[in-house]
């Protein structure tokens, strides 16, 4: 195999020799860990293994690491719902949420399936296949328009893809209030006192459906009023408690 680097694009082709398989080993951890340090015994020794002896594809050592504890630890353990999902959607597929739909599918798969069905829902998806295949590491898109991708999401793509790699260790959803209240997302500057852009002040109107237990199953719809700190935080407790968020909405 031998490699092939174009613009952003690191691809692992036939008669690649040990130094093109580091690069790429490399790139996939850089890529599909946000940036973060990855010490020697933390590294997926098997799955590299599998992907040298070319038992398992570039997509499939994507996947084995998604799917390992280090990923798990390092992004589902410490974060919000939400946030996850948000930076599934950049390690795995290069590009923001676009809207509450697709958040709501992966909630959806999660709760029903598990977390390794949801990460394979990302990396078994058409758009996976269509931009990276079987051995193209993934890599950021929304600086470029695509086919059937809403252009919010280079916004989107931009305001998650920014800053340094500590940013991904975030526990708090960076596009929630957008997305959930079909806003568009600006982008701000960091920095500070320029008067940047900011939902910080902002209260979210969210709209719940509820299951009460009893001699009767019932669900009921109710609605709360929180502020943009506390929206991450109402939403996990929601899910927690078996509720389902039907909509979030800015309050005029």
């Amino acid at each position: 195999m031998a490699l092939w680097i174009e613009a952003e694009s690191v691809e692992l082709r036939p008669n690649a020799t040990e130094d093109d398989l580091q690069t790429i080993i490399r790139a996939v951890y850089r890529q599909v860990l946000g940036n973060a340090h990855v010490m020697d015994s933390q590294r997926l020794t098997n799955a590299e293994s599998l992907l040298r002896n070319g038992d398992i594809t570039v997509r499939g050592f994507v996947r084995a690491i998604a799917q390992s504890e280090l990923y798990r630890s390092l992004f589902f353990d410490t974060s919000s719902p939400y946030r996850f999902i948000e930076l599934n959607f950049k390690h795995l597929l290069g590009r923001a949420p676009q809207d509450q739909t697709e958040i709501s599918e992966h909630v959806r798969v999660y709760n029903e399936q598990g977390y390794t069905a949801d990460i394979n829902s990302y990396i078994d998806s058409d758009e996976y296949v269509a931009n990276f295949g079987e051995n193209i590491v993934p890599s950021a898109r929304g600086n470029r328009s695509q086919t059937g991708i809403k252009n919010v999401s280079f916004n989107r793509t931009f305001a998650l893809m920014r800053g340094d790699a500590t940013s991904d260790a975030g526990k708090s959803a960076k596009l929630i209030s957008d997305i959930g209240s079909n806003l568009p997302t600006k982008i701000v500057t960091p920095a500070a006192g320029s008067g940047a852009y900011s939902n910080t002040g902002k209260r979210f109107r969210i709209t719940i459906s509820k299951v009460s237990s009893g001699p009767r199953v019932t669900k009921g719809i109710t609605t709360v009023e929180v502020g943009y700190a506390q929206l991450s935080q109402k939403i996990q407790t929601v899910h927690k408690a078996g509720g389902k968020v039907l909509s979030i909405a800015e309050v005029a």
